[in-house]
């Protein structure tokens, strides 16, 4: 890694790359310089499309289809990455389902089990394959996409904002237990954000004018954050800029929760 590089030779590993948020963190971290392996499970049309995009800023990009609620799948999609690229140097956990706004007490068991599958156990279970490789490697850095709900608790988003609080556990004992092997784990507690889940939602007509005048009644900065914001957040939290922080939390939430 030369002293202009903020990342050194291979790839950084993104889940949900497929998502707009996702997108745009991919584009960011070509941008920056680094190769990217993109993770995708049913959206493979859009994946070639960002594979195109982050190949015409000049880097290298690889295809990985994956079902993150399947370990071996799993352990098989990151194997494939790790011999296209040579080295994983960062993963970007942003993986999630579509899940619905319902009050904890009308969640079912088939909604509560399905997001820990993925967002849980599917993190875990990618760490947990990554981080040999990463020791071999004399390091790496893990990025997690989780929630501003983790700073004030938004009402019908538990399916979201409850599985991301156990992996911000995660990140912390990652942090701690893989430090003295120069890997690096911290989390980005994502506000709402104009892409992905919360346009799809809105067309449903899920948030109405009602929900943006309480929320925004939150936001310190009155108005929704853009995707590239938080591929912003998340390049340097991977980058070498950031070689001295492990195990800590940064809000892109327009100051939610302040």
């Amino acid at each position: 890694m030369t002293d202009q590089a903020q990342f050194p030779e291979g790839a950084t590993l993104i889940f949900g790359a497929t998502g707009g948020i996702g997108a745009a963190v991919a584009g960011e971290f070509a941008a920056a310089g680094s190769d990217v392996a993109i993770m995708w499970r049913s959206k493979q049309a859009e994946a070639e499309v960002l594979a195109k995009a982050i190949e015409a800023k000049g880097r290298k990009a690889s295809l990985h289809q994956c079902d993150v609620a399947d370990d071996m799948a799993l352990a098989s999609a990151i194997a494939d990455a790790i011999a296209a690229h040579g080295r994983i140097h960062t993963m970007l956990w942003g993986a999630g389902p579509l899940v619905a706004q319902v009050h904890l007490a009308d969640t079912t068991p088939e909604q509560w089990r399905r997001a820990i599958d993925v967002e849980v156990h599917g993190f875990f279970n990618a760490t947990r394959h990554l981080v040999p490789h990463m020791r071999e490697q004399g390091g790496g850095s893990f990025v997690h996409l989780g929630s501003a709900g983790a700073l004030r608790w938004p009402d019908k988003d538990g399916l979201s904002v409850a599985p991301k609080a156990a992996n911000e556990a995660l990140v912390k004992g990652l942090a701690r237990e893989e430090g003295k092997h120069g890997i690096r784990a911290n989390s980005i507690l994502v506000g709402v954000i104009e892409a992905g889940m919360f346009l799809e939602l809105s067309k449903q007509g899920v948030f109405d004018d009602a929900w943006t005048t309480e929320v925004h009644k939150n936001l310190a900065l009155k108005r929704w954050g853009r995707p590239e914001e938080i591929g912003h957040a998340a390049v340097f939290l991977a980058s070498s800029k950031a070689a001295y922080i492990t195990g800590q939390q940064i809000a892109v939430a327009g100051g939610y929760g302040v």
